[in-house]
């Protein structure tokens, strides 16, 4: 689908993607969600900053599942957001309550950010995550086990999960509040730390890239920018059109944080959504 045409200048592309414009008070929204995280962190068994490769910012932290069989509990893997650029895993690991208390285990993974890192520099990261978590203990060495793995993420981590629907390790998706199609984001003030050009959009573009994959919830909050929602939809629609198992998930009154809530909480619907990906792959 084509960009909207009121959308021309870097200055409106700008502004159609500030998130948190959109939030009141935004700055105290994110130093409570920062404030439940450092305490759900101090909370709970952590092994923290587990390498997967070499760079400082590769590297997860393993919440181990308060499960009767936590050899065979499914797996969340969460990939925070700021827009590529900002943020760390420890400032949204609060999500991982309602996870854990579901008897998931929950990975909270890093990567390295621009302008050190290129979109496809961290694109092949979280790939290399999902490759060293193949052989984990909890997930790896069981020939023939179904699999366990969510992979979920917010904003840009929405963005980073999608493309990765094929990889054998995942059986479900759930992009929260996602980016896909990144000429958007090449055209405002986004782009001046990350560098995109028309080659990078197109390899890095998950609307572009629809294939085979795992089955895919789409979430997105009825608050949040009409870009965003546009997103969601245009891209819901591209899975569909493929013949992708999709879900789009719209939120009535839900913005680009308060969505969050839905996963953090153990009654929350983006949860129950995230263990009826799970089930799905276990029949």
């Amino acid at each position: 689908m084509p960009i909207p045409a009121d959308l021309q200048t870097r200055e409106q592309f700008t502004a159609a993607y500030d998130n948190l414009s959109v939030i009141a008070d935004a700055d105290s929204v994110v130093a409570a969600l920062r404030e439940r995280s450092r305490a759900f962190h101090a909370a709970h068994d952590c092994i923290a900053d587990v390498p997967y490769g070499p760079g400082p910012r590769q590297v997860y932290d393993w919440y181990p599942a308060r499960a009767e069989d936590p050899a065979s509990a499914p797996v969340l893997v969460f990939i925070h957001g700021g827009y590529w650029q900002a943020r760390d895993k420890r400032d949204f690991c609060c999500v991982g309550t309602g996870p854990l208390a579901a008897g998931l285990h929950l990975v909270m993974a890093e990567y390295t950010l621009a302008p050190q890192a290129s979109l496809p520099d961290m694109v092949a990261e979280i790939g290399r995550l999902l490759d060293g978590l193949s052989t984990h203990p909890v997930l790896g060495g069981q020939a023939g086990r179904p699999r366990r793995l969510v992979l979920s993420g917010h904003s840009a981590g929405a963005h980073l999960a999608a493309m990765h629907r094929a990889h054998a390790e995942v059986a479900g998706v759930l992009a929260i509040s996602g980016l896909f199609d990144l000429e958007p984001i090449r055209r405002g003030a986004l782009n001046d730390a990350l560098g995109l050009d028309p080659a990078q959009v197109a390899q890095c573009s998950p609307q572009f890239l629809v294939g085979p994959g795992a089955p895919t919830v789409v979430a997105v909050g009825g608050a949040e920018l009409s870009e965003l929602q546009r997103q969601s939809r245009e891209y819901a629609d591209a899975l569909n059109g493929a013949g992708q198992i999709t879900h789009l998930l719209e939120l009535a009154g839900a913005n680009h944080l308060s969505i969050l809530a839905e996963l953090e909480s153990r009654e929350g619907i983006l949860l129950a959504e995230a263990l009826a990906l799970v089930e799905r792959a276990r029949r």
